[in-house]
């Protein structure tokens, strides 16, 4: 029998971010992913500190951001690929109005060094902005799903990853050990499984919302943009000419198939922002795990004390990622308690 300190289900932003808490305290390991949750490779993999409709800061933008660069340039080093892309995003105004609500923003402390008190105006033939942009200080993008693909050969070529689906029906917990199988025990055991926890029985009555997103990859020769739109989509540029754009939110349908009227509903809004000719090469769909109260799920299961879930990121799973698993993996080897935004203590099924 394999003897290791944690079993992790899931290898997407979470997973990933956990098992480098592992890895920098020697604590030994298993990852099991059978890439059946989406969410972290189709992602535009943005990372942001303003939260671009309201013009106010992201929740604890300032310390997610002073983990989440060094684990990616880490990341970097390891896996000897390039991964973040440090790119302005712009926010596109569509009134006289928020440009004077952009300013008044500006000038608070909490903001101030998230955004350029500026009104840049636009040069670009190609983009439809009369009322000019916004500039977001400390954006960027990661290349999420070079990201995980080339993380999941490193645990592979380390012996350490496994392609088959975790069942939790093949696991025996005791209040002391987890087994798995019969081959394979640990003493603990977490599920970064995204949307997939709503299956999980040891989380049963857990309030995840799945929020569906489609999104398109497009080829645009003339548009030559050098920084990231925020309008009614996001315009990411990705080279040779391609760009992100996305996305949908819809949260009846809960299947990772790409339709129709997500398509039409995005090239109807790319309209609104860009002038020129551009061609769909790719439409992919995700379901991001996101809670009603928009808040990350950290925390132990009712049923066993050494039976973990990190989940719930929504839309920030960059940023989100490194923060609550440093906070999870604290909790757990040193006794530190989590952040009561993130416990899942904070819904009554859980306390």
């Amino acid at each position: 029998m394999k003897n290791v300190d944690y079993i992790i289900v899931g290898c997407g932003l979470a997973g990933i971010a956990f098992c480098e808490q592992l890895r920098k305290f020697n604590k030994s390991f298993k990852v099991f992913d059978n890439n059946s949750q989406r969410s972290s490779s189709v992602a535009a993999g943005l990372y942001n500190p303003v939260i671009l409709k309201r013009f106010t800061p992201a929740w604890f933008a300032k310390e997610q951001l002073a983990l989440a660069m060094p684990h990616y340039n880490e990341l970097e080093q390891l896996l000897k690929v390039k991964l973040n892309y440090p790119i302005s995003v712009r926010r596109k105004f569509t009134s006289i109005k928020e440009q004077n609500n952009w300013a008044v923003a500006s000038d608070k402390p909490i903001l101030s060094e998230f955004i350029h008190s500026e009104i840049l105006k636009n040069n670009n033939p190609e983009i439809d902005a009369p009322f000019g942009f916004g500039k977001v200080l400390h954006s960027g993008r990661i290349h999420t799903k070079t990201l995980v693909e080339r993380y999941r050969d490193y645990l592979r070529n380390q012996d350490l990853f496994s392609k088959e689906r975790l069942s939790p029906n093949h696991l025996k917990v005791t209040e002391t050990d987890i087994h798995y199988k019969g081959d394979l025990k640990a003493k603990y055991i977490i599920f970064t499984e995204g949307f997939g926890a709503k299956a999980n029985p040891f989380f049963e009555d857990l309030p995840i919302v799945g929020l569906k997103g489609e999104m398109l990859i497009i080829k645009a020769p003339k548009l030559k943009l050098d920084f990231i739109i925020k309008s009614s989509v996001f315009v990411v540029p990705m080279g040779e000419d391609l760009y992100w754009v996305g996305a949908t939110y819809n949260r009846e349908d809960k299947t990772e198939s790409i339709s129709e009227e997500g398509k039409t509903q995005l090239i109807s809004k790319l309209k609104t922002v860009v002038n020129c000719d551009f061609e769909v090469r790719e439409q992919v769909a995700g379901i991001r795990p996101t809670t009603k109260d928009r808040r990350p799920l950290v925390g132990a299961s009712l049923l066993h004390k050494n039976v973990y879930m990190l989940n719930g990121m929504g839309t920030r799973g960059v940023m989100i990622a490194p923060y609550i698993a440093k906070q999870l993996f604290d909790h757990i080897e040193l006794a530190h308690s989590l952040d009561s935004e993130i416990d899942l203590s904070r819904f009554k099924a859980f306390r």
